[in-house]
């Protein structure tokens, strides 16, 4: 037993390497706890590293789009594409109205398109404003007919489908042609005259459009078949329609030759009046309800009236 004594394990407790290194202060220790905190570190690194995938990198749509993201601007697409015009019908339900209301109330000083139009028009309002006006004038045209001749036997009621036609020609060609006829003639006009303000071709078919508002509720009024009536909600309508034209474009050519401008505004306030008026004079009848009643009464006359046989 005494020769194994000198095989027993002995525990020998190390001081701390500071104690052994205190003298030699440039020494250098490393320590094992530290390299495996140190070799865990990049791991987690790495896995907190965005992961790209092949198809990603070498695919051109993702990175353009990326690129589109972080520089802050959209491509824009091109006018055959449906995208270029979806664009155009983007607007909220509260800018639609506001614009709408703005048209029915105009006033002076303020500016249509500054004040509803140039932080986005659209063509979402002056689509569907034109649309609602054609089938009201349609189907109210035909209403007028029908009361006009009431009570007169002669008279077979047929509905005019053709009407429908006719009014989405008047009303889209002058939403469409007029503006665009406007805003070649003020592009023309600023060329020469380098201080008028000027508005763009989609602004002037927003303030058309929207101008034409007003005119659903009149040829609503323009079935009573009196002309009184009728000519009172024309006068309204042009008045405030043509308020929103006058006070929209006058700062546009203001700046021109006094003749120039005269003429400009006259020319857009005739043509608007046209509009008015040719709808009311092609698509409702003149005939009063007095001239109605007077043929009614003149017929149902002549057909009680006793017939005498003649005696050979």
């Amino acid at each position: 037993m005494a020769d194994n004594s000198d095989f027993l394990l002995q525990f020998q407790e190390f001081d701390s390497a500071e104690s052994h290194l205190g003298g030699n202060r440039d020494a250098t220790t490393i320590s094992i706890e530290d390299e495996a905190a140190g070799s865990h570190k990049p791991q987690k690194q790495r896995r907190s590293a965005p992961v790209t995938s092949f198809e990603e990198d070498n695919d051109p749509l993702a990175n353009d789009d990326k690129t589109e993201l972080l520089s802050g601007q959209k491509k824009s697409a091109p006018f055959w594409t449906f995208e270029y015009y979806q664009t155009f019908f983007d607007v909220e339900t509260h800018q639609v109205r506001e614009r709408i209301l703005g048209s029915l109330l105009p006033w002076p000083g303020k500016n249509f398109v500054r004040l509803y139009i140039r932080s986005n028009p659209d063509l979402y309002g002056p689509f569907w404003i034109c649309a609602t006006l054609v089938f009201v004038i349609a189907i109210c045209g035909n209403i007028s007919d029908f009361l006009v001749y009431l009570g007169n036997p002669q008279y077979k009621y047929v509905p005019e489908f053709r009407k429908v036609t006719i009014a989405a020609t008047a009303i889209y060609s002058y939403a469409l042609l007029v503006p665009l006829a406007l805003w070649g003639l003020l592009v023309w006009r600023n060329a020469k005259v380098m201080n008028m303000v000027s508005y763009s071709f989609l602004e002037i078919v927003c303030v058309y459009g929207y101008s034409l508002a007003v005119y659903i509720p009149a040829v609503v009024l323009w079935i009573i078949p009196y002309e009184t009536v009728r000519w009172l909600s024309i006068v309204v309508a042009l008045c405030l329609s043509g308020s929103v034209l006058v006070l929209t474009f006058w700062p546009t050519v203001r700046d021109d030759r006094p003749r120039v401008a005269i003429a400009i505004m006259t020319a857009i306030v005739a043509l608007h009046i046209l509009l008015a008026v040719g709808c009311k004079a092609y698509f409702f009848s003149t005939l009063e309800v007095e001239h109605t009643a007077v043929v009614a009464v003149v017929g149902n006359v002549t057909k009680s009236s006793p017939t005498t046989d003649t005696m050979p």
